[in-house]
């Protein structure tokens, strides 16, 4: 199993974590790409939807992983926002106004079947490494 799919296993989703307990704040710069995909499938799979939510330059990486979900089959698009909000700088007087984009995404009818034949890849490919023998030439 690769490192993204471990931590984001190991990730404890508690409700009342946040004011909404299935929105993903995404960021272009702290996170690999996939540890966004993999946590909104375990979100899909706990809440039956998901938020995704990204401000700025992020934006980008939120529209990327909305659409793995939809072209993997896992998600459909439910409702998409844009706006703009205004951010305080400490340097500055004046707040800063910033592109906020909000896309909730829903579970499709085959999410179950996905996830099972996902877990059951994993789980082959884990035991790949096991099934190797070393033979020794005398």
């Amino acid at each position: 199993m690769d490192k993204i799919t471990v931590g984001v296993e190991n990730i404890n989703i508690a409700a009342g974590d946040s004011l909404k307990k299935n929105r993903i704040q995404v960021s272009n710069t702290k996170k690999p790409l996939f540890f966004y995909v993999n946590l909104a499938k375990r979100y899909l799979k706990q809440y039956n939807d998901v938020e995704l939510s990204a401000l700025g330059m992020a934006i980008a990486t939120v529209v990327t992983v909305a659409e793995i979900l939809k072209n993997s089959g896992y998600a459909v698009e439910k409702k998409i926002l844009t706006y703009t909000v205004d951010i305080k700088a400490e340097n500055r007087a004046r707040p800063v106004q910033k592109a906020k984009m909000e896309i909730v995404l829903g579970k499709t009818a085959k999410f179950d079947e996905l996830m099972a034949a996902d877990a059951e890849e994993r789980e082959l490919a884990a035991g790949d490494g096991e099934e190797w023998e070393i033979v020794a030439n005398s």
